[in-house]
């Protein structure tokens, strides 16, 4: 048994400095952001979206427990920015329920987002902030938009060929019928 013991004692150790090193390595570290600063700029900005007329709606309607949700919210942009790990939800099946938001809704978060990052972070943490929340948006809205049927999955033809020739792709793949190509 105090072998067992101390194995696990080892592995526990063992992740908890891979832990501490993923976040000396996270890209919020070299820039300043805290959980303090992850908290005041998740706090302010929601503020901020609850009472702005085209999105307090959408959020209100949603949301019931706003002190649960913007925990979750913190947790979600402490793993983002600090690598923390801390956020376990799955943001694409929420959002993908939405009826009604569409671009100008996510283009609208991103403007009350961007002035609150530059209002409350120091420029180089608002900056990534920003780029944060803008790759986050884009794949939200592509993600809402295949799963609403708006746009397909998309695969490359040569990937499709490939995968119809048990993996290799013949010298003529493009070449369809009734498609301009090479003549053989």
């Amino acid at each position: 048994w105090h072998n067992g013991a101390m194995q696990d004692e080892e592995l526990i150790a063992h992740r908890a400095a891979a832990a501490a090193r993923r976040r000396l390595e996270a890209p919020g570290v070299a820039v300043g952001v805290t959980e303090a600063l992850i908290e005041a700029q998740v706090h302010v900005f929601y503020g901020r979206v609850r009472a702005d007329p085209m999105l307090g709606p959408i959020f209100e309607a949603k949301i019931d427990d706003w002190d649960a949700h913007l925990a979750k919210l913190c947790d979600f942009w402490s793993s983002v920015m600090l690598m923390t790990g801390r956020f376990k939800g799955a943001p694409m099946p929420a959002h993908a329920r939405l009826v009604g938001v569409g671009g100008a809704h996510f283009d609208h978060w991103l403007e009350i987002w961007r002035a609150t990052a530059r209002e409350t972070c120091p420029p180089p943490a608002a900056a990534l902030f920003i780029a944060r929340a803008e790759m986050i948006a884009r794949s939200l809205q592509m993600g809402m938009a295949v799963a609403r049927g708006e746009l397909p999955l998309l695969r490359s033809a040569p990937s499709a060929q490939a995968d119809q020739n048990g993996g290799r792709q013949d010298q003529d793949a493009g070449q369809h019928k009734g498609r301009p190509g090479p003549d053989p």
